[in-house]
């Protein structure tokens, strides 16, 4: 039984991995899009947090002009020869999520560190979205880049 798991489950991960980082590129591109959209139209949830933490600009101007740039970074996860400059402004940008933590920690933590709002648990999800970036760095390294573009 075992044995036979372990196949199906090695044979699955060979023929994923072909696909894996094309998979995280579009996942991640998804997200970017979606989210900066939402922005861009008004319509975000964290509208609000964006708000509070950038409380020196005019949110009616700086909310929709975030979106366009995370709706920029999900346009160039989807094209190969953008990708360098894609994961440096997308690791930017996840750096700049984190400043609610610090800013407004009431608003991210009901006791600080060990229990997350929903607020900072949307924060903290944003481990994963650095993580995807990473993966799909250390793959497109100087050589598949090449054969890429």
């Amino acid at each position: 039984m075992i044995k036979k798991f372990n196949t199906l489950y090695f044979n699955f991960s060979n023929s994923i991995e072909k696909h894996s980082i094309l998979i995280m590129r579009i996942s991640l591109a998804i997200v970017y899009i979606w989210f900066g959209a939402l922005k861009i139209f008004g319509m975000s949830p964290a509208g609000e947090l964006v708000e509070k933490t950038v409380y020196w600009l005019r949110p009616e101007i700086f909310i929709p002009i975030l979106g366009i740039c995370e709706v920029i970074i999900g346009l160039g996860l989807l094209v190969k020869r953008f990708i360098p400059i894609t994961i440096l402004l997308l690791l930017l940008h996840m750096i700049v999520t984190f400043f609610p933590v610090f800013i407004l920690q009431t608003a991210c933590f009901d006791s600080f560190p060990y229990c997350p709002t929903l607020v900072g648990q949307y924060i903290i999800k944003n481990l994963v979205l650095i993580s995807g970036a990473l993966v799909i760095a250390g793959k497109f390294n100087k050589k598949y880049f090449n054969e890429a573009v």
